[in-house]
C-alpha cells in the first residue's frame, strides 16, 4: 500500500465509529483521509459495536477507499486497547491506510500496533501529553510512523493548561512537532481540531497559524471544515503568481543569485517558490 496520499493530506476527517451511516458520506468528501474513531467519539457502552461496524466497513471497502481510511484506536492503558489490536489483526488482508494512536508516548506501544496492523499500514502518533512531548523525537523515528499529530486539547488537560484564543502558550509544542518531523524526515505534522464547528473564522485562523508554523494538515470534526482547511493551506493567487515570476526570472539568470523586485533571490527563496507551485 502506498501511503503517499496520507503523507500529503491537508485534512483528516473524524467520524464516530458507531455512526456507520456516516462512513461512506465521509469518504465522499474531499478530505485527504477519514479517521474512523473508536476512542473519544464513542461512549463506553458502544465501543464493541463500533469496532464491529468499523471492521465490516473496512472489509467491504475498495482498495482505493481503504488507502484513505484510518482508525483511531483506544490508548494502550484502556481496557478496549486489546480488542482494538485484535480488530486490526483481522483486517490484515484488507489493510487500512493508517492507524492513529492516542496518548502516544512509548515506542514499544507503536511497535505492538504496527505488528497488529501489518506491513505498509502507516502509524500516526497523537502527541497529547507531557510525556509524549518529551519522547517526540523517538516517536517520530519509530518504524512505520508517517506523520505526527497534535492533540492540543488533551495536551492542555494533561498539563493543567488553559490556552487563550490565540493559543500562544502552545507555540513551543507545535514547533517541537514540526522540528521533530523534520529531523526524522517525516511529512509535516497534522494540527489539532477546531472544536467550534460553526465558527468558520476560527477554523481559518487555526489553519493559517498551523500552515505558518510548518504543519502540513489539520484534523477536522465536521465535513464543513474540510474546504476551509484546504483553502487556508493552499497558496493564494498572488503567491502562485509571485512564484511563477520568480522561477521565470531564475531561468533568465541561469542559476546565478539575482535581484527580483528589490530583493535578493537565492536557493531558499527558489525552494519556497517551487513549494508554492506544488499541486
Amino acid at each position: 500500500m502506498n501511503p503517499t496520499s496520507l503523507a500529503t493530506a491537508r485534512s483528516l476527517l473524524f467520524v464516530p465509529g458507531h455512526r456507520q451511516d456516516r462512513f461512506a458520506k465521509a469518504l465522499a468528501t474531499d478530505a485527504g483521509g477519514v479517521i474512523l474513531d473508536l476512542e473519544d467519539a464513542v461512549a463506553p457502552q458502544d465501543k464493541a459495536a463500533a469496532r464491529e461496524h468499523v471492521r465490516a466497513f473496512v472489509q467491504q471497502a475498495q482498495p482505493v477507499q481503504r488507502a484513505r481510511l484510518l482508525v483511531r484506536i483506544n490508548p494502550f492503558d484502556s481496557p478496549e486497547h486489546t480488542g482494538d489490536l485484535q480488530a486490526l489483526r483481522s483486517l490484515r488482508e484488507h489493510p487500512l491506510g493508517g492507524v492513529v494512536l492516542p496518548k502516544a508516548s512509548d515506542v514499544s506501544t507503536l511497535a505492538a500496533v504496527a505488528e497488529a496492523a501489518g506491513p505498509g499500514v502507516a502509524l500516526l502518533p497523537l502527541i497529547e501529553s507531557a510525556e509524549g512531548w518529551a519522547q517526540v523525537d523517538a516517536l517520530a523515528r519509530a518504524p512505520g510512523v508517517l506523520r505526527l499529530v497534535f492533540g492540543h486539547l488533551d495536551f492542555q488537560l494533561d498539563m493543567g493548561m488553559a490556552a487563550g484564543e490565540a493559543q500562544t502558550e502552545l507555540m513551543p509544542v507545535r514547533l517541537a512537532l514540526v522540528a521533530a518531523s523534520r529531523r526524522a524526515g517525516l511529512a509535516p505534522p497534522v494540527d489539532g481540531v477546531t472544536p467550534d464547528v460553526g465558527n468558520a473564522v476560527a477554523c481559518d485562523t487555526d489553519t493559517r497559524r498551523a500552515q505558518r508554523l510548518g504543519f502540513g494538515g489539520k484534523l477536522c470534526i465536521h465535513p464543513s471544515q474540510v474546504a476551509l482547511v484546504h483553502a487556508a493551506f493552499a497558496p493564494s493567487v498572488a503567491e502562485r503568481d509571485w512564484a511563477q515570476r520568480v522561477l521565470a526570472a531564475n531561468d533568465t539568470a541561469q542559476g546565478a543569485v539575482f535581484q527580483f523586485e528589490g530583493r535578493m533571490v537565492d536557493a531558499p527563496v527558489l525552494a519556497r517558490a517551487r513549494r508554492l507551485l506544488l499541486p
